[in-house]
């Protein structure tokens, strides 16, 4: 039962960030909601206010905020007025979806601020080393914080940890800082038979520092930064051929997910299972965000390179021909969502 309630909560959460984000900015831009719904299926409960229709729906596999004129879907009267979908400007429907996914990363921001105020962040310094690891080899010493990695920045630990993840052998260019001097070392991770995975010998979970008020806005945007990156190196990995459907989940992984996670923590107190679902919460809210800005039919990255094109042309694209790729575009994610659902069904009874 605890499951299901935390990952209901952490669900609402995510998709009414999400779907309220479309419904304010459309409402900024006098286009009329037809609907604002959590979830799908049949309606649980539902009242109108106003010109909107708010339902709760008994599937949580998504949310709507439907507006008038969109996709087909017109006020009770039918009347295609000023305040439809496609009688706003097109930098007024291109803000309008852009929405959505920005809400989700300014929660997943609010969220890493509660985080970092109340628990502080990992600082990239290194605290082991394996015996005999790539990372001694190459002259890495306790101590030593890391400053880059193959060019890329780092401000957590735990993006040396994701870097360390998802290395396939390759040669690593590493900047370090020791007694206030910077240092470029080589270090070409080693493979584990046992584990199936490259290791560059670092042990431990970084430094753990105290932010002030200053450092707490500055480590929760590296926060939002760390879970953006982790998102798209794992799309990437998974269109490389470098991940399984294992490395998939839907609801039902989720909720999976949470329990296992709810259960490993709570032995640890009230705090530690808010501040773990929170993170859970940041990054679902982060991956929402960036899938939906993938320019596919049927999600808002699509709808946005109609309406790019829409920009560059001058005019629309007809609204039918939009609608039929957009409809192609679902049907294809509903039967990837079967697939999902029935893997994760299938991971449960292993």
């Amino acid at each position: 039962m605890a499951t299901i309630i935390l990952f209901l909560v952490i669900f609402g959460i995510v998709v009414i960030s999400h779907e309220f984000g479309h419904f304010i900015i459309g409402k900024k831009n006098g286009i009329r909601v037809v609907e604002f719904a959590v979830g799908m299926g049949p309606t649980l409960f539902s009242f109108t206010k106003g010109e909107t229709k708010y339902s709760l729906k008994l599937l949580p596999l998504g949310g709507a905020c439907m507006f008038d004129g969109e996709d087909g879907v017109a006020a009770e009267d039918g009347v295609q007025d000023e305040h439809s979908f496609l009688s706003a400007n097109v930098w007024a429907r291109i803000s309008t979806v852009f929405a959505g996914p920005l809400f989700n990363f300014l929660l997943a921001f609010v969220f890493s601020l509660i985080i970092v105020a109340f628990t502080g962040t990992d600082r990239p310094i290194v605290q082991e080393l394996m015996e005999n690891s790539a990372a001694g080899e190459a002259g890495i010493q306790v101590g030593d914080e890391i400053i880059s990695i193959n060019g890329e920045r780092i401000h957590l630990y735990r993006e040396v940890s994701l870097i360390s993840a998802l290395n396939r052998g390759q040669t690593m260019d590493i900047v370090i800082k020791r007694d206030g001097e910077k240092h470029e070392v080589a270090l070409t991770p080693r493979y584990s038979e046992e584990d199936g995975r490259y290791y560059i010998g670092l042990v431990g979970a970084g430094e753990y520092m105290k932010c002030n008020p200053a450092q707490v806005f500055q480590y929760g945007w590296y926060e939002v930064k760390y879970w953006v990156k982790a998102t798209y190196k794992s799309l990437l990995m998974l269109l490389q051929g470098q991940a399984t459907k294992d490395d998939v989940s839907g609801p039902i992984g989720i909720a999976q997910f949470v329990g296992d996670t709810y259960e490993e923590v709570k032995p640890y107190g009230i705090s530690s299972i808010i501040f773990t679902m929170m993170n859970i919460v940041i990054l679902l809210s982060v991956n929402l965000g960036i899938m939906n800005l993938l320019p596919l039919p049927a999600l808002d990255g699509g709808r946005l390179v109609f309406m790019f094109i829409e920009v560059i042309r001058g005019k629309p694209i007809s609204p039918e021909k939009e609608g039929m790729v957009h409809f192609a575009g679902l049907v294809v994610f509903m039967i990837l969502m079967v697939f999902i659902m029935y893997n994760d069904i299938a991971r449960i009874f292993q």
